[in-house]
């Protein structure tokens, strides 16, 4: 110890840890609500990590790629940044690249609404609107 009170010899500091398991990362970079949501996911199979299925308290380092799979898209970031808390939003973007592709274009026209109050559809409607939406009749069977 020197007169000051400090160690003689001070070993530098990292910058932060190196990894961090993965369904921490996820919550800390705000892809998921909740750390059992991530860990849910990766039971489920929803994760992969460089192309591998992988589980929640795997270790992810910087340059690592996570595909996540929620219904209708896929998302797919490069980690950029080790996070261990869960920071704001505009911090928690520059924690990965996002490498997703464009979601598919909705249809060009929203499904007619009924008028609030006008009751429920009559057979007629509802049979309508099934093969607006694209339903067979012999599907109901």
């Amino acid at each position: 110890m020197t007169a000051q009170g400090g160690a003689a010899n001070p070993q530098p500091e990292a910058s932060g840890p190196t990894s961090v398991r993965l369904d921490v990362w996820l919550w800390s970079a705000r892809l998921m609500p909740t750390r059992s949501a991530a860990t849910t996911a990766c039971r489920g199979g929803h994760v992969r990590r460089n192309g591998e299925p992988t589980k929640a308290a795997q270790r992810v380092v910087v340059g690592d790629e996570l595909r996540l799979r929620s219904p209708g898209k896929e998302r797919i970031v490069v980690i950029t940044k080790i996070l261990t808390k869960r920071v704001g939003a505009p911090i928690a973007r520059e924690a990965y690249e996002d490498h997703s592709p464009e979601p598919a274009p909705q249809l060009a026209a929203a499904p007619p609404r009924r008028d609030r109050g006008a009751g429920r559809p009559t057979k007629r409607e509802r049979r309508a609107l099934d093969r607006l939406r694209g339903r067979e009749d012999s599907d109901r069977r």
